[in-house]
């Protein structure tokens, strides 16, 4: 791949934390492009072995239709035809529903509904509850519902086809013609492409002759946008230790909601300082209105961070810990019997 490129008509608003855990880089891509409704596909040069892969949101932006015939008789590679072509519909859910919280507006609703708009007789009751939904604003909100009915709804109208034409490729568009059943005599748009070709000729001592290619491919009508399928979200198996961070020289180091920054064991790519995760809540001992206990935890502290529902962005510290730079205060350690309560000033 030499290059690419990004066609997005609509909005993707920057997150403000995203972690790729226990998944591989492909993995990752593919569940955030799901998660945003953007699809992807390569464009191979005219001339020479550039390719192009292209990142998308809509079907406006793949290339116009050309026109293929459907020929159930075996044709030479050369005369590029459809020879099989069948179309089925399928029921899917009908509409989605997510909803999801946040502390920084405890009464917001956090619930979006998105309707399909393309049921075809299909009834409407099959629905998808997803909660938590991992979305904190409005827009994430309706766009995250959205893309999840397009992408669970992406083969409810979908045709299956063989030919002799490389061409017909993930990202191509055509107008099938000739096809007995004119209904199909229309525009489509290849979704998935297998490609199988022979050379015998090339093989030493083989007297066959004649170059084959056979191409099974699936395509949706053209003038609907394939969303990717929605993927599931990895989850941490439990509590991780981690580093509580801060600019160099400071000791305390928190936002306005009492929330720090942490350096996880196994981030290797962010310094310990004011920029090594998002800010994080603190789990304290009672907490009501303007009432309660406060204790922030310290730069270079040693602290528990669990995740709410095991998702790895949404880190949350519930406890703190010594360790051997951080030791017990006084002569606590090792007396059965000892209960030392010793404070810092803020």
């Amino acid at each position: 791949m030499s290059d690419t490129s990004f066609l997005l008509g609509l909005a993707h608003p920057e997150r403000e934390f995203c972690v790729q855990y226990g998944e591989t880089d492909y993995e990752f891509l593919c569940r955030l492009l799901s998660e945003e409704g953007i699809f992807f596909y390569e464009e191979h040069a005219r001339e020479g072995t550039n390719q192009l892969l292209i990142f998308a949101d809509k079907a406006f932006y793949l290339p116009e239709a050309f026109p293929i015939p459907f020929n159930p008789q075996p044709r030479p590679t050369a005369t590029a035809c459809i020879s099989h072509f069948s179309h089925c519909a399928q029921i899917r859910p009908a509409y989605v529903v997510s909803k999801d919280y946040t502390f920084k507006f405890p009464d917001w609703p956090g619930r979006f509904r998105h309707d399909a708009d393309d049921l075809n007789g299909q009834r409407n009751q099959y629905e998808v509850m997803d909660y938590p939904g991992r979305f904190r604003d409005e827009q994430h909100g309706k766009d995250f519902t959205r893309y999840q009915v397009e992408g669970w709804r992406n083969d409810t109208e979908i045709a299956a086809g063989n030919s002799n034409s490389a061409k017909l490729w993930p990202g191509t568009r055509f107008t099938l013609t000739d096809h007995p059943a004119d209904d199909l005599n229309r525009d489509w748009q290849v979704v998935a492409s297998e490609l199988h070709g022979e050379q015998p000729q090339a093989v030493p001592g083989s007297n066959a002759s004649g170059t084959t290619l056979t191409n099974a491919f699936q395509a949706i009508p053209a003038n609907k946008t394939w969303r990717p399928t929605p993927l599931p979200k990895p989850k941490v198996d439990g509590p991780q230790p981690a580093v509580v961070t801060g600019p160099e020289g400071e000791e305390i180091f928190c936002d306005e909601y009492g929330r720090v920054r942490v350096k996880f064991l196994w981030d290797r790519y962010h310094a310990a300082d004011q920029d090594s995760s998002c800010w994080i809540q603190v789990s304290q001992p009672w907490a009501g209105a303007g009432f309660g206990q406060l204790a922030i935890p310290r730069v270079g502290q040693e602290v528990i961070v669990d995740f709410l529902n095991g998702d790895p962005d949404q880190p949350i510290i519930m406890g703190r810990a010594y360790n051997f730079n951080n030791y017990t205060p006084g002569e606590s350690a090792g007396n059965e019997n000892a209960d030392d309560h010793s404070f810092a000033d803020l």
